[in-house]
């Protein structure tokens, strides 16, 4: 597969390790361009107050394996009996590293090919939630989507930042690299619309004026249909919406070669 496009990976680079290793035993040429950064907090009083009131939550619900990491760095333990909500494999395996699966835990998560706070919401009892305290940990910023459902069906919600998502800073060797990316047509994997419009804010940055325009020329391989909306809107014609997880994502790239 010489002659294949290279992958370009723009997870955060302590997530990205897995899908890397896995893209070279399938033949492909890896390559990392982060395009979100996941900081702890810099004060983490407010989440370790939230914490101490785990016991009381009839549900925990975290957005993404970040979320999970940076809450178990805070925690001795999960409390017993409080049920956990998650949107996707990749926090599934986030429990799992934290010792947390079926076996011993209540988790909740979507079982189809699509996974987002939509699909979570369709697999939870409602009704039992109403009355209840929710908590939801997450970033400091972020979609209100799930939070506001949850208060419509009555739980008492709490919204918790447990980490801090930045864009990567764009310094003379990362130009140099987004530079040689653009250069020729590549796979990009992108699994946010913020990582995608902060491409966007760097392709801006190079000092060659058809970055754009080639930024716009790649291949885009993403998981949710809200995704594949952001980067049409950002002039990408060339984008393949596969299902959540990198088992269908794999699939989506090699299905193009």
């Amino acid at each position: 597969m010489t002659d294949a496009p290279s992958v370009v990976v723009t997870r955060p680079a302590a997530q990205a390790a897995e899908l890397l290793v896995r893209l070279g035993a399938l033949g492909r040429d890896a390559v990392l361009f982060p395009l979100l950064e996941i900081h702890p907090l810099p004060d983490r009083t407010a989440l370790r107050s939230a914490l101490a009131g785990l016991q009381d939550c009839a549900l925990a619900a975290f957005v993404s394996p970040n979320a999970i990491d940076a809450v178990f760095a805070e925690l001795p333990a999960w409390p017993a009996g409080v049920p956990i909500a998650v949107m996707g494999e990749g926090s599934r395996r986030a429990l799992a590293a934290h010792g947390l699966t079926e076996a011993n835990a209540m988790i909740h998560s979507p079982n189809g090919p699509r996974t987002d706070s939509e699909t979570l919401l369709d697999v939870l009892d409602l009704a039992a939630l109403r009355g209840r305290k929710v908590m939801v940990l997450r970033g400091e910023s972020g979609r209100e989507f799930l939070a506001d459902r949850l208060r419509e069906a009555g739980a008492e919600v709490m919204q918790v930042a447990a980490y801090r998502r930045s864009a990567p800073i764009l310094d003379e060797a990362r130009k140099a690299q987004l530079q040689t990316l653009l250069a020729r047509k590549n796979d990009w994997i992108v699994t946010s619309s913020e990582a995608l419009r902060n491409l966007e804010q760097m392709a801006q940055q190079l000092s060659k004026d058809d970055a754009v325009a080639k930024m716009q020329q790649q291949r885009l391989f993403v998981p949710h249909a809200r995704i594949a909306e952001t980067a049409r809107a950002a002039g990408f014609p060339d984008v393949h919406m596969s299902a959540s997880g990198d088992e269908a994502l794999l699939g989506a790239l090699q299905s193009c070669l």
